[in-house]
């Protein structure tokens, strides 16, 4: 057991934590190396503790992923999960009963599943089907789950919280777009908002999966002990909030129209993750890794996050406000991440981290 220095070990620890390398920033601006970080641990995690004879040897073997976007990283997951099953069937003699697999692809309505199934790779060892909508709700029937998947999609909430958009809330975000530089009562709001979320998801997902199955998630997390002020990435969202209030002032925006926009986006903590697990009580913490990265990501630039955030918020953006500021928006953003952000990253390069968890359903 390696102890970790930005997160206070439980007395009595049910899990291990381990180091390994990766790279994070949100949703990765190499999101690819984060699942191929996770590979071992994950491939590891399934030979431990998937108990094929709880499992009852199914015929056909179902493998979710939520939040699958695209790809191609979805296909580099589910054939690592596919790999891992099919080693736990053959280190126990089962040769001739490994299954044959279906893999649900699951992702909001609006997401191009066009696009993510004519990617699909030619030599797939699965049958593919799409799940569309939140699985912050019920997407599968019940018990027909064996592995459920999420890579650094858990972070987005189901919605903004109604307090922070309220004039009359102490909550009120005013001038801000996400919390961590805010008040009191905006983190609070974040935070009951995310327990809220993640209740539903652990509650659905505990009627989908089989007794004895298995949930791999990967999601960013904030280190405890550290104000969320403090963390480089969310630096990155607050950024976007002075960028707006840069056109505000230049009468570009509405200034009411960005103290009513807020970003859905929350990120947790080990221990409120754990909590949340525990107050649920539908699964059993397994094992949880930590996933960081040990240098800094080689000739980043603010044009580059700028590129990445765009990618991720513009479609909330052009929702809010119209697509007409979308490009002076991210120039303004370049800019501020070259001056403010990059320098922020470098000081806290070991506080880049995401969090591997496997989670086992547990019997009634």
């Amino acid at each position: 057991m390696v102890e970790m220095a930005s997160i206070a070990m439980p007395r009595t620890p049910r899990y291990r934590y381990k180091t390994a390398t990766g790279f994070h920033l949100i949703k990765s601006l190499k999101k690819r190396e984060i699942i191929d970080v996770a590979k071992e641990v994950a491939k590891e995690a399934i030979i431990e503790k998937l108990d094929v004879g709880v499992l009852n040897s199914p015929k056909t073997f179902r493998i979710a992923d939520l939040g699958c976007s695209v790809g191609p990283n979805t296909f580099a997951a589910v054939e690592n999960i596919i790999e891992a099953v099919k080693s736990k069937y053959q280190s126990q003699g089962l040769n001739s009963k490994i299954p044959e697999f279906q893999v649900f692809f699951n992702d909001h309505v609006s997401n191009d599943f066009n696009l993510l199934f004519a990617s699909l790779p030619q030599d797939k060892q699965y049958y593919a089907a799409g799940s569309p909508g939140s699985f912050y709700g019920r997407v599968f029937p019940e018990a027909s789950l064996h592995i459920v998947h999420s890579s650094t999609s858990l972070h987005w909430l189901s919605g903004v919280p109604k307090e922070i958009v309220d004039k009359d809330s102490p909550a009120w975000n005013k001038g801000k777009v996400h919390y961590a530089s805010s008040g009191d009562q905006v983190i609070q709001a974040y935070k009951a908002q995310y327990e809220s979320d993640m209740e539903k998801f652990l509650q659905a997902r505990a009627h989908e999966i089989v007794y004895g199955g298995l949930m791999l998630l990967i999601l960013p997390f904030h280190p405890s002990g550290i104000h969320p002020s403090q963390s480089a990435t969310n630096l990155s969202l607050d950024l976007i909030g002075y960028s707006l209030m840069d056109l505000a002032k230049k009468g570009r925006v509405n200034e009411e129209k960005v103290d009513s926009f807020n970003i859905p986006l929350y990120l947790t903590t080990p221990q409120e993750f754990e909590a949340v697990v525990e107050s649920n009580g539908g699964f059993s913490i397994e094992r949880m890794e930590i996933l960081t990265r040990s240098e800094f990501i080689n000739g980043i630039d603010g044009h580059q996050i700028a590129t990445h955030w765009r990618a991720g918020m513009e479609g909330l953006i052009k929702k809010h406000f119209g697509e007409d500021i979308i490009d002076e928006l991210f120039d303004l953003y370049a800019k501020k991440a070259d001056e403010i952000l990059i320098p922020a990253i470098v000081k806290s390069a070991e506080q880049q981290v995401s969090l591997f968890a496997v989670l086992k359903r547990k019997a009634n």
